[in-house]
């Protein structure tokens, strides 16, 4: 489950992280042999929805958002789109924004190439009788790890390693998110979910551990939760740094930045440094058509041996890459021993990026391929290289580089043109 940002204002450049970490873990994953399902939990309830129907009501009357709210010009344009908004509660206004935000949320992650087996609302926890969230309070109460104190439901999340115990329920009645997060970690039990990696913010770190004590409480492992923290992203524009807020709406949406630097060089940037560093992306950069650019160079290397085979024939390349084909006994080069060498670290370097949840080490792998290439290329001729044997295995050996580079490329989310 990876990214869930609430569904009350549009995606932000920094979201462009979290959706292209996990949309390239479940890739890696999924390639490395594992049954993989991408989810995004949208919270649709509560108090932050309640505040940005408020808001949106506040902007159609004419009125100043009230404390803690949402501005920005996206929520007049909310108010806007609403019919008769003046007439609607909060709450109905609250809904109707959210059904807006999250399909251009879905719109703007379909142009990021994120694609997810399932939304999962949150408001679906609080329906029925018992709802997910009511089975959940019973089962954690059913085993002593809740109990009332001043009018208010805690969670015994010390007894589980947590620093101190949690709120479920306020002394109102009211649920907090902590709540709906058990009904979630319930539902996700009965499913039959073996494991769950949940990305969170550098913000989220007392999050983990209360998350892995409420699953703990319902009867759940632990150890089969895990939570990358990712950590701050910031945008460079020659020497400055981009505020972000959602809040005060002064923030940079992630459609913005595709319009800047395209699709390739967003996800590329995003994911080309471990995930517990912070991304300093360089606009600049991500735009230049030179090998200073990491994601150019490597798609450059992809185009380039697609022109260079282009010039053989079809029947060519079939005999230099058949089984029988004749690659000759010369002595390897030291650059086609370097690029062989490259080529075959790859399933290490997958098996890797799978166990350590890396996604960063697939893009350091592709630009070392892509190098390791360039200098094969400018050392050993390729295309009417003699004898006919030679030709052939270097034939073979420029078209696993293309093969390889393309998967690394894809399991990126990143595409490997064939011209550029």
């Amino acid at each position: 489950e990876f990214l869930s940002a609430n569904p009350t204002g549009p995606l932000v450049a920094a979201n462009g992280q979290s959706a292209a970490y996990g949309d390239a873990l479940a890739a890696i994953l999924a390639h490395y042999g594992h049954d993989v399902r991408r989810e995004y939990y949208f919270n649709d309830a509560g108090g932050q929805i309640r505040l940005l129907g408020e808001s949106v009501l506040a902007r159609a009357r004419g009125n100043e958002v009230p404390e803690g709210g949402y501005n920005g010009e996206y929520v007049r344009d909310l108010a806007a789109a609403i019919p008769d908004v003046e007439s609607l509660t909060a709450d109905e206004a609250a809904g109707a924004a959210v059904d807006i935000l999250l399909g251009q949320i879905k719109t703007t992650l379909d142009r990021y190439g994120v694609y997810y087996d399932r939304f999962f609302s949150e408001r679906t926890l609080h329906e029925g009788s018992p709802s997910y969230i009511e089975r959940a309070l019973a089962i954690v109460d059913e085993g002593q790890n809740s109990y009332r104190t001043d009018g208010a439901l805690w969670l015994r999340t010390t007894k589980f390693g947590d620093d101190k115990d949690r709120v479920l329920e306020r002394s109102g009645g009211a649920p907090t998110y902590l709540a709906a997060d058990l009904g979630y970690l319930l539902e996700k039990l009965e499913r039959g979910i073996e494991r769950q990696i949940v990305p969170v913010g550098a913000d989220h770190h007392g999050y983990v551990a209360r998350m892995k004590a409420a699953l703990a409480a319902l009867g759940g492992s632990p150890d089969h939760l895990e939570m990358p923290i990712l950590q701050f992203v910031h945008l460079i524009d020659g020497s400055e740094r981009a505020a972000m807020s959602k809040r005060r709406g002064e923030f940079i949406t992630l459609d913005d930045l595709l319009d800047e630097i395209g699709v390739d060089a967003t996800r590329f940037f995003m994911l080309q440094r471990s995930h517990d560093r912070t991304v300093d992306l360089d606009l600049d950069l991500a735009k230049r058509e030179s090998a200073e650019n990491p994601v150019y160079y490597i798609q450059y290397a992809h185009a380039r041996i697609v022109t260079m085979l282009g010039k053989l024939s079809s029947d060519r390349i079939a005999a230099a890459l058949s089984p029988g084909a004749d690659w000759g006994e010369a002595p390897l080069e030291p650059a086609e021993r370097s690029l062989v060498k490259a080529l075959v670290a790859l399933p290490d370097e997958i098996a890797e990026a799978d166990l350590a949840r890396a996604p960063h080490r697939i893009a350091a792998y592709a630009l070392v391929l892509a190098q390791e290439f360039t200098a094969f290329y400018r050392d050993c001729k390729v295309v009417g290289a003699e004898p006919e044997a030679v030709e052939s295995f270097r034939v073979a050996l420029a078209q696993s580089a293309r093969q390889t580079i393309a998967l690394a490329l894809g399991l990126l989310g990143v595409s490997a043109p064939d011209s550029m």
